[in-house]
């Protein structure tokens, strides 16, 4: 499904980036390093004085060229203020959750920034019409007879929808009050397509060791750090349980094929064509999380299936694993348990670490090797944790067997998956008790990892198991800030 392409406008003036946090300035501030994937942007003479300290404000073509060009590396975040009141058409999608629909219906009519906007409820084939109706009053209501999947009921409200914004809310999710606003400002930026809240637990959504792992752990929560969404990123993906997205940036919508990972594919669709995506954890929206352990762990296994799915449209993004061939061996040698191994890792890494040093170089300076190795490491050891996950996650299956064969692969399994389960609960460790954390995480591992070969067996496709490298820390040419022609 072809999308269409963003506008040629540049971001206008008074529209203000800031770098993101953790981006290096080297070389008197004329070198960058940061972004997800990692990366290095050299400024040219004419674009240095455009970035003083952090921030830059965009005042004509120049600095509107080179914020863009932040952006879109990831090396800064857009500093957008709310904006009250947008016009938006609320979709929501419902298939026999009248309470959650009641629920919300209310919430948007309690909050200012939504009490007026028009309502199009998405009937996807209720067992009880009669009450789904009843419920909507006041809403425009729509009816599938048969149910066509969540994809096929946003896409009928949004071809309902006669504004130029549109907000899909799940109805078992709760809005909190300005959370519109919140991502209606980032949309000054004409070519975002869509944005994206935090997704949290609903108060009062139980006590058991289920909810209380999903409180802090849950799937749809993207985190608490602001980012760009694209594939292979820290955020590579949001959820569609809530969304606000620019109505002319959709096309037809979702792909109505698919039943799982629908927004999964819209978001990289979206990347492909040009538009940018936003995630704004300052908007927050409550969710009703799924706390029956059956009913979780079957849920978690759906999402494990979308995976194939994607591989067939977009290949190695939705790769398990992203590692360099350099922190490949040099893992692969670590773990023969041999000090000659050890000794060939660390060469290995050595060599590495001394070929980024000459990428890295500004013209006529010396090789920054210190920098090098740190940036090395710091890869290697994040591919490591990487590789830990998907032993006990996407490859549990090939783990087991492993374990099964030997005894010196069980100990290692055993080793990563308590790692991995404490790896998992030291940042949550103030609200979630280990035991807890670990069963949660283990489960949850077992029942994705399950739906995710179950998947790939469906499609008679591998690819979604399969690796991928990074792209490579290869300093592009200088970025000056001239607008681009066209």
């Amino acid at each position: 499904m072809r999308l269409p392409p963003p506008p040629a406008d540049r971001l206008p003036d008074g529209f203000v980036v800031r770098l993101a946090p953790g981006t290096q300035r080297r070389d008197g501030g004329t070198t960058l390093l940061g972004g997800s994937p990692f990366r290095q942007l050299r400024l040219a003479p004419a674009a240095r004085p455009l970035l003083r300290g952090d921030r830059l404000q965009v005042d004509g073509p120049r600095s509107a060229a080179l914020a863009a060009r932040l952006l879109d590396a990831g090396i800064a975040d857009p500093e957008v203020a709310p904006a009250p009141f947008p016009e938006v058409t609320v979709v929501v999608p419902v298939k026999d959750r009248t309470d959650g629909l009641a629920r919300l219906l209310a919430a948007l009519r309690a909050d200012p920034g939504t009490a007026g906007c028009p309502v199009v409820v998405v009937d996807d084939g209720s067992a009880d019409p009669a009450a789904v109706a009843e419920v909507a009053a006041g809403a425009r209501l729509l009816r599938h007879e048969q149910a066509q999947g969540p994809a096929a009921a946003r896409n009928a409200g949004l071809r309902q929808a006669g504004t130029d914004l549109v907000a899909f809310l799940d109805s078992d999710c709760v809005p909190e009050p300005g959370w519109l606003e919140r991502l209606a400002g980032h949309l000054a930026d004409p070519r975002v397509a869509l944005v994206a809240p935090r997704i949290t637990a609903l108060a009062g959504g139980g006590t058991s060791w289920v909810a209380r792992y999903e409180a802090v752990s849950s799937a749809l929560d993207m985190g608490p750090t602001a980012a760009r969404v694209a594939p292979l990123t820290l955020v590579a993906y949001v959820p569609s349980a809530a969304l606000l997205a620019r109505r002319a940036a959709l096309g037809d919508g979702f792909d109505e094929s698919m039943q799982v990972a629908e927004d999964v594919d819209l978001v990289w669709r979206l990347a492909a064509a040009g538009w940018r995506v936003r995630y704004e954890p300052t908007a927050r929206v409550a969710h009703d999380h799924r706390v029956a352990p059956a009913d979780w762990l079957r849920r978690r296994a759906f999402y494990g299936t979308g995976a194939a799915l994607l591989a067939q449209r977009h290949g190695p993004a939705i790769a398990p694993v992203v590692v360099s061939p350099w922190s490949a061996a040099a893992w692969a040698l670590a773990l023969t348990g041999r000090p000659l191994g050890a000794i060939a890792a660390a060469g290995v890494l050595g060599t590495a670490s001394a070929k980024l040093a000459v990428r890295l170089a500004a013209p006529g300076a010396r090789p920054p090797y210190a920098l090098a190795t740190a940036l090395v490491v710091r890869g290697s050891a994040a591919s490591g944790r990487t590789l830990a996950r998907t032993v006990t996650r996407h490859h549990w299956p090939l783990a087991v067997a492993a374990a099964l064969a030997s005894r010196r692969a069980r100990r290692l399994v055993a080793a990563v998956a308590v790692a991995d389960a404490v790896d998992g609960w030291w940042p949550h460790r103030r609200e979630l008790d280990l035991p807890t954390a670990a069963a949660g995480r283990r489960l949850e591992d077992l029942a994705y990892g399950a739906g995710l070969w179950l998947g790939a067996l469906r499609a008679g496709d591998a690819r979604a198991l399969l690796p991928a490298a990074p792209p490579p820390i290869t300093p592009p040419g200088p970025t000056s800030g001239q607008p681009p022609t066209r």
